[in-house]
């Protein structure tokens, strides 16, 4: 950056910064809408290939934790059917699940875009050094949004429909949910596993501005494990080995987050060592 862009960028004012949020923001929904707009088209494909799926005695997950229960001498998790159905119960009701299903898809499908506009709005306040050091932090943040989305898709989601699809308190009562209902589910499962992921980054801009410190995150980490098995009850069915299932890699991500860390303060310290 020249030092007349460097004067520039002083000068803006708040609402010059403003303005510029307002243009990310514009071309962020602009790349969710565009996306959600080709999600909506290919409804075939949204709904039938990847939100009824989880539903299917086919699923990957269900065959695998099939083969793994007869290798033990159960029969958990192998069926021919879920014994439920999904119905919808207003006029508008596939019309709306199908609008929010495609914005949702957008989101996901556009989420490195959304964070590169949100980066080319933080990065210029930030010093040549610190935009060194975060390079990358698109590729690394998608990647691990991907990740949880697909954790959540794979593990959390076919985990919930099958405990919440064959609970039953009498047999007189029989299961037909709500469209919205089902796809509330699948997309409460794979955006909150997603978010989660996103727990190293988040833990390096907080070393990053000082609000936390290596030494914090093991000191509190019994209070963490606490926080991780009530997020895990939260969005996993109430049985032990479903939310045992997604506490692991999140309890995983949190000692990543502390090296993370660590490696964050030992690179400020030698920073500050070099300067004096």
């Amino acid at each position: 950056m020249t030092a007349k862009n460097a004067n520039q960028e002083k000068e803006m004012s708040f609402l010059d910064h403003l303005e510029e949020l307002r243009w990310h923001l514009i071309r962020s929904t602009g790349a969710v809408v565009l996306v959600a707009t080709l999600a909506f088209i290919f409804k075939n494909i949204i709904f039938d290939g990847i939100i009824f799926w989880p539903k299917d005695a086919a699923f990957p997950t269900y065959q695998l934790l099939c083969k793994s229960a007869q290798a033990l001498g159960l029969d958990s998790f192998c069926f021919e059917e879920l014994p439920f159905k999904i119905q919808s119960r207003t006029m508008a009701g596939q019309f709306s699940a199908h609008i929010w299903t495609s914005i949702t898809a957008g989101f996901i499908i556009a989420f490195p875009y959304v964070l590169y506009e949100f980066w080319k709005f933080v990065s210029p306040g930030l010093h040549s050094n610190e935009r060194k050091s975060a390079r990358g932090f698109i590729f690394i943040a998608s990647l691990l949004f991907f990740i949880g989305v697909l954790f959540g898709y794979f593990i959390v989601t076919p985990l919930s429909i099958n405990f919440l699809g064959t609970y039953q308190v009498s047999t007189e009562v029989f299961n037909e949910f709500d469209i919205s209902s089902y796809i509330g589910l699948v997309r409460a499962c794979a955006l909150s596993s997603g978010l989660i992921f996103e727990l190293p980054i988040i833990i390096f801009i907080l070393t990053k501005i000082g609000l936390v410190t290596p030494e914090f995150l093991r000191k509190y980490r019994r209070f963490a494990l606490v926080i991780v098995l009530i997020l895990s009850a939260i969005i996993t069915p109430p049985d032990i080995a479903s939310q045992v299932i997604v506490a692991i890699p999140v309890i995983i991500l949190y000692e990543i987050s502390i090296f993370i860390s660590k490696a964050v303060v030992k690179r400020q310290k030698k920073k500050l060592a070099s300067k004096s």
